[in-house]
């Protein structure tokens, strides 16, 4: 933000209300887990968090009510942040839909049904990978396919341990690449690139990652008694939606047009199957909004808290003593992933954790030349990196919850073996350019960027 003599404002003092949002949220969860609530990071409403960061804001920074509230307003209703908040709607409609008529479950015993015996712990792989990448959940993946793990584990004389860190790999996977996952939706959006060509640049980070991962569980997750086949019930139909989903976004069908199609597509399989009526369609629509009112409301805080920040020179305070550190593109991309890890740490949320430093990222996009679909993946792939090893986040907790206790995070974390692997891709990718293809072929317009960018200073 330039003042009145065209000189960037730059202030510590900005960047308390984003303090004050990250203390409260990080600090409930860490009192709550001393006492031993079950999922403490969880319990405090990260909506709530960020209101008392906006209210701090509105005491601590300059300018009258007036000024500031039109601030918040603005940073609230930026296109960026309105899109991407319809389209966390659009993805709860499908997935809830999809689950409700029945594809979740026709998907994991599809899985079970094909899998060769002896590559249990392998084709749990495979499967969360599929589920997680199809509904775009990690936590979602683990609640389906967790329960069967630990069974079959028992029965077959499996390490439980490993299964679950190749349940955890797998789920890590999908919630990375998936097109309607939100950590995808908020990564994009904030550096203003499309999903398929963020997909595009990710995805060679991330599969060199899964296959090693999977020959190493074909190699080491042999079972000790081979159990007998079993036949689950599926339906191949069912299974249609996600993969309609998946290939229309992948060739860059608009979005909204990809989850609406597909919503639609999952409620007619489940009015033909009597899985659904008209009724139950419409309510389980609805359902999936409602199930997105949480990350609906972070975003939409999160957008005009930064605003406020940003106008008051918190992010260019910010940029400026990181920069301190930066030499150039390389150390950019290191200092973007570094960011979204620790304040992942620090709130136990990936998608929180690119919202607060997407805007950052995208300012560095800018000073250091960063590829902004290259910015997208580093966000998305180091978030949530970060957040499948932290032993207090959602899907650690969830994934031992079905153990009852006799499995701890830091047996599992260990063999989580496709999550170290990916921290390793993803720093090799920073200074050998391997997974930048479609960069190098595509380069990105910086000029027509900043013209756009002037335009729109201008117009405001």
């Amino acid at each position: 933000m330039d003042n009145k003599s065209g000189k960037s404002v730059s202030s510590g003092k900005a960047l308390i209300p984003f303090v004050i949002f990250i203390a409260i949220y990080l600090g409930s969860g860490l009192i709550l887990q001393t006492k031993g609530v079950e999922m403490a990071f969880y319990q405090f409403p990260a909506p709530v968090a960020v209101f008392c960061g906006i209210i701090s804001a509105f005491l601590l920074l300059k300018g009258t009510i007036n000024e500031k509230f039109d601030t918040f307003v603005k940073g609230c209703g930026n296109p960026d942040i309105i899109i991407m908040c319809t389209i966390y709607l659009l993805a709860g409609a499908f997935a809830t839909v999809s689950k409700a008529m029945g594809g979740v479950d026709s998907t994991v015993n599809l899985g079970l049904t094909y899998i060769p015996a002896n590559y249990i712990v392998a084709g749990l792989f495979v499967i969360a990978c599929f589920i997680s990448l199809s509904t775009g959940t990690s936590v979602g993946a683990i609640v389906a396919i967790s329960p069967i793990a630990v069974g079959l584990a028992e029965k077959a004389g499996l390490s439980l341990p490993l299964t679950l860190a190749a349940v955890l790999g797998g789920a890590m996977f999908g919630d990375n690449l998936s097109v309607i996952s939100d950590t995808t939706i908020a990564a994009t959006r904030t550096q203003g690139c499309e999903m398929r060509d963020k997909f595009r640049v990710n995805i060679f980070i991330a599969a060199p990652a899964a296959i090693i991962t999977l020959i190493l569980l074909l190699i080491f997750g042999r079972p000790e008694t081979i159990p007998a086949m079993q036949s689950y019930d599926f339906n191949i139909i069912k299974v249609l939606p996600y993969l309609f989903v998946l290939v229309l976004s992948l060739v860059g069908v608009n979005v909204f047009v990809v989850l609406t199609g597909g919503t639609i597509l999952s409620g007619i399989i489940g009015l033909t199957y009597g899985d659904l009526t008209v009724l139950t369609f419409s309510q389980q629509i609805f359902e999936g909004f409602k199930g997105m009112i949480d990350i609906f409301l972070l975003s939409m805080l999160t957008g005009g808290l930064a605003e406020m920040v940003t106008k008051a020179g918190g992010i260019q305070f910010l940029l400026d003593k990181i920069q301190k550190m930066m030499k150039g593109r390389k150390s950019a991309e290191a200092g973007i992933a570094a960011l979204v890890a620790l304040t992942d740490a620090a709130v136990a949320n990936n998608t929180v954790a690119i919202i607060i430093n997407g805007p950052i990222a995208k300012e560095m996009c800018y000073k250091y030349k960063v590829d902004p679909r290259r910015s997208a993946s580093l966000l998305d792939t180091f978030s949530c990196i970060m957040q499948g090893i932290i032993p207090y986040g959602a899907q650690m907790l969830m994934l031992l919850s079905f153990t009852k206790g006799t499995v701890s995070p830091f047996q599992v974390l260990p063999l989580v073996w496709y999550i170290h692997i990916l921290a390793i891709s993803a720093v090799i990718s920073m200074f050998i350019p391997f997974a930048d293809g479609i960069i190098k072929k595509n380069p990105w317009k910086w000029d027509k960027e900043l013209k756009t960018e002037a335009t729109a200073e201008i117009e405001a």
